[in-house]
């Protein structure tokens, strides 16, 4: 096994992200950012299935997503293939939103690929590459 390795990948992500992240603007709990990852990456849910998502009751997951819907962030739809479903979707601010609290913020990030070699901005989209890759298949 690769602790050590692991260790420093974590370590460094953390460092990277603390420097890097955009600036938080709207309070939001973790729980919220997990739904609203889960929707922009699968397009839509029930509550159900958010509930089975974070592991709470239905009665929590139909809370969450109350508070989501009365921010703006997600918004209920009919399904059109099965009338008595309601899916629940990301909205256009809510992946303002979540871009805002889980990726880096571009300008920076920007401004320090501007400074480096073309030879380590191939290693780096390289190896972020092949972590997404590895990424998505460990959680299928």
């Amino acid at each position: 096994m690769n602790k050590p390795l692991c260790k420093t990948i974590n370590q460094n992500w953390t460092e990277i992200y603390y420097h890097l992240h955009y600036e938080h603007q709207d309070p939001i709990t973790h729980q919220a950012i997990r739904l609203l990852q889960h929707l922009d990456f699968n397009g839509k849910a029930t509550v159900g299935e958010l509930s089975h998502f974070l592991s709470v009751s239905h009665n929590t997951a139909s809370e969450h997503v109350k508070r989501l819907i009365q921010k703006g962030w997600v918004k209920k739809i009919r399904s059109t293939e099965d009338e008595r479903r309601v899916h629940v979707v990301i909205t256009a601010d809510g992946k303002n939103i979540l871009v805002h609290n889980t990726q880096l913020n571009e300008e920076k990030l920007s401004s320090i690929l501007d400074s480096m070699t073309k030879e380590e901005i191939e290693t780096i989209k390289n190896a972020f590459a092949i972590l997404s890759r590895e990424a998505k298949a460990c959680s299928r």
